[in-house]
C-alpha cells in the first residue's frame, strides 16, 4: 500500500511592496519624451516635427503614457492643446530629468565623436611594459593631452572587469575567446648566452645538450617555472631546464645572462639591442617557436571610446615601427 503524498498548504505570496524604480521602468520613456515635446511646442504636429516622427505616433505615445499614469495630461480641442493641472505638475517634475538625460547622451556622443579625452587604465606584462610601452606614453600624451593614463605592470592574467582595465598588453598565445586580441608584432623567443659564458662552456648544438649547461630560469606569476619551447620538425617541444638560478623578474634573468651566469630563453624585445651590440650571442635559433605574439587586448570592438581607439592605433603603429624583430638577421647564426 503506497503512502499518501503530503502536499503542504499553499502559503500566500507576500504583497509586492511599491517600488518607484520598477514602476518608472514600466512607464514609457518614449511617452515621456513625446509629452515633453508636446508641452514645449504647444501641439502634436510641431512636436512630431521636432522629434522627426509623425503626429499620430506622438499621439499614441502620449495616450499610452496617460493610460499608464491613469491621468489626463492634456486638454485637447480642435484649436488648442493645453496642459491639465496634473499635466503641468508632471511637466515641471519631468523636464529637468529629461534635460539631464539629453545632456548625458550629448556628453557620451561628444566623448565618442569629439576630441579624445578621459582616463585610460592600461595593463602590461612587466618586461614589455617597462621596455616598450612606457617609453611610448610621452609621445602619445603630446598628441592627446586630454587623455590621462594609468599604466599597471603585472605578469598575471588581466581581469578587465574587477580591475577596470581598458587595454591590456599580453604576450605569448592568446586562447581567451572572451577578449579581442589584436596581434601587434610576432614574439620571437631567443636562446642567449654571454660571449664569456660561450668561451668557457661552449654553446649547445641540440636541445638535448642543454641539460649539460647552466640555465637561468624565469618563474611565472602563477608560480610555475617557464618551460623553454622549441619547434622541432613542426612539433612543439618543451624543455624544463634544471636552473642554476631562478628569478621572477625578466630583467633579472637578462642581467644574469649578461653577467655570464648561464643560458636563458628570452623574448626578442629584451635581447635585440644586446645581440646587435655583441653583448649576447644566440644559439639553437633554427628551432625557435614561431606561434607567439605581442597582443593588444580589450573586451569589445563595439562602441569603443575615442580615447581607446586612438591609443590602440597609436601603440600599434609605433610598436611595429620599432626594430624588435631579429629573426632574419645574421647575428642569430653566430653560434
Amino acid at each position: 500500500m503506497s503512502t499518501p503524498l503530503f502536499i503542504p498548504p499553499a502559503i500566500p505570496a507576500p504583497a509586492r511592496r511599491a517600488d518607484s524604480l520598477a514602476d518608472s521602468f514600466a512607464t514609457s520613456y518614449a511617452g515621456v519624451v513625446a509629452f515633453i515635446a508636446v508641452a514645449a511646442e504647444g501641439n502634436f504636429a510641431r512636436a512630431g516635427d521636432r522629434l522627426g516622427i509623425g503626429r499620430s505616433a506622438i499621439s499614441r505615445s502620449v495616450q499610452k503614457l496617460e493610460d499608464q499614469l491613469g491621468t489626463r495630461l492634456f486638454v485637447r480641442t480642435t484649436r488648442s492643446t493645453t496642459l491639465t493641472v496634473e499635466g503641468q505638475r508632471f511637466y515641471e517634475q519631468c523636464q529637468p530629468g529629461v534635460a539631464r538625460i539629453v545632456q548625458a547622451l550629448d556628453d557620451m556622443r561628444e566623448l565618442r565623436e569629439g576630441p579624445p579625452s578621459g582616463r585610460l587604465r592600461v595593463c602590461s606584462t612587466v618586461g614589455f611594459g617597462r621596455k616598450v610601452v612606457a617609453p611610448l606614453l610621452r609621445g602619445f600624451r603630446d598628441i592627446h593631452p586630454n587623455i590621462s593614463i594609468e599604466l599597471l605592470l603585472d605578469d598575471g592574467p588581466t581581469d578587465f572587469t574587477t580591475d577596470r582595465v581598458d587595454v591590456s598588453f599580453r604576450n605569448g598565445r592568446m586562447e581567451d575567446s572572451r577578449v579581442i586580441a589584436k596581434k601587434v608584432i610576432p614574439m620571437q623567443m631567443v636562446l642567449c648566452a654571454a660571449p664569456a659564458y660561450a668561451a668557457r662552456h661552449g654553446l649547445p648544438d641540440s636541445v638535448e645538450e642543454l641539460s649539460r649547461h647552466d640555465c637561468v630560469n624565469f618563474r611565472l606569476a602563477s608560480g610555475r617555472v617557464y618551460e623553454w619551447e622549441f619547434n622541432l620538425g613542426g612539433q612543439l617541444r618543451k624543455f624544463a631546464p634544471a636552473g642554476s638560478l631562478t628569478f621572477n623578474d625578466a630583467d633579472l634573468v637578462l642581467q644574469s645572462v649578461l653577467d655570464g651566469h648561464g643560458i636563458a630563453q628570452m623574448a626578442a624585445y629584451q635581447v635585440c639591442d644586446h645581440l646587435r651590440a655583441g653583448a649576447l650571442v644566440a644559439c639553437l635559433s633554427p628551432y625557435a617557436p614561431d606561434d607567439r605574439g605581442h597582443y593588444l587586448c580589450f573586451l569589445s570592438r563595439e562602441h569603443l571610446p575615442a580615447r581607446m581607439r586612438v591609443f590602440i592605433d597609436y601603440m600599434t603603429e609605433r610598436i611595429r615601427a620599432l626594430d624588435l624583430q631579429i629573426s632574419d638577421r645574421p647575428l642569430l647564426m653566430r653560434a
